[in-house]
């Protein structure tokens, strides 16, 4: 097996402070706990941002400014954008205005789901606006699979042309709308998996700890983070660290290492 690749996911578009008061939200509350994530052993930053009203958005500036401070405090992490449906628009020129910014992978969604109050809408068109985009910037796609159809529909894209092998996907768990995090369905996702491809798992919610845990027995990485995860297995308010260390611990008893920033580049190809 390859070290374990740890990426986390600090923020997202749904946590606020009222749901949980550790969400980072400003650029400076977002950097502190990634670098606090990375000497945990965190290689992957996938990094949301929010407006000055705390409102998710792809504003280039103020991804610009996360970038700027991960370099000024010495943040090591493979700097991840998002390049989701809600982040406060949903053109192919808004979601994609922050791939020019020396980042070294994009999430993708390769298809359209539902969420639980709207619709993840990623038309065809948009897609492929968004692989040109990373390709042109040389920006590695992590490509979002809420279903399998997803997975299927970024095999032929690859057929195609247009994705460039190997892919790298993270299989998200549990998402209301979207495929229910059981070890039957994310068999079946990973099963389903272009031969060549590395993944990650996350699972939202409840599902995460199992999730997790069978994507680490079996060779694969993983996501945690407050966008995923609100509360602890006791029914505590979870934070970034606390998700971590949660992740640290089920990989250390399954006897999986984990892979530094650098290990990580060079296990997806980035270097």
């Amino acid at each position: 097996m390859d070290k374990l690749i740890i990426t986390i996911a600090p923020t997202g578009n749904v946590p606020t402070k009222e749901l949980n008061p550790t969400t980072p939200v400003t650029p400076a509350e977002i950097v502190a706990d990634l670098k606090a994530c990375e000497a945990m052993g965190a290689a992957i930053a996938h990094i949301h941002v929010r407006d000055e009203e705390q409102r998710p958005t792809c504003d280039r500036s103020i991804f610009a400014e996360v970038l700027d401070i991960m370099k000024k405090e010495n943040v090591s992490l493979i700097r991840q954008v998002s390049t989701g449906a809600r982040g406060g628009g949903n053109t192919a020129q808004w979601r994609s205005q922050m791939l020019d910014l020396n980042v070294e992978m994009a999430s993708l969604s390769t298809g359209s789901s539902n969420f639980p109050n709207g619709v993840n809408a990623n038309p065809p068109e948009l897609i492929e606006h968004l692989i040109n985009k990373m390709t042109a910037h040389n920006v590695k796609p992590e490509i979002e699979a809420f279903d399998v159809a997803m997975i299927d529909n970024a095999t032929y894209l690859m057929k195609k042309g247009v994705l460039k092998a190997p892919l790298h996907f993270n299989l998200v768990m549990n998402v209301p709308g979207s495929i229910a995090g059981t070890p039957k369905n994310l068999m079946h996702m990973i099963e389903s998996l272009p031969q060549g491809s590395t993944f990650s798992v996350m699972g939202v919610g409840r599902a995460q700890v199992q999730m997790l845990a069978l994507s680490i027995a079996m060779g694969g990485h993983v996501r945690t983070g407050l966008e995923d995860v609100l509360v602890m297995p006791d029914k505590t308010p979870a934070s970034n660290r606390l998700l971590m260390q949660q992740v640290v611990n089920i990989a250390k008893a399954l006897g999986r290492e984990i892979a530094t920033p650098d290990e990580a580049r060079q296990i997806l190809g980035l270097i």
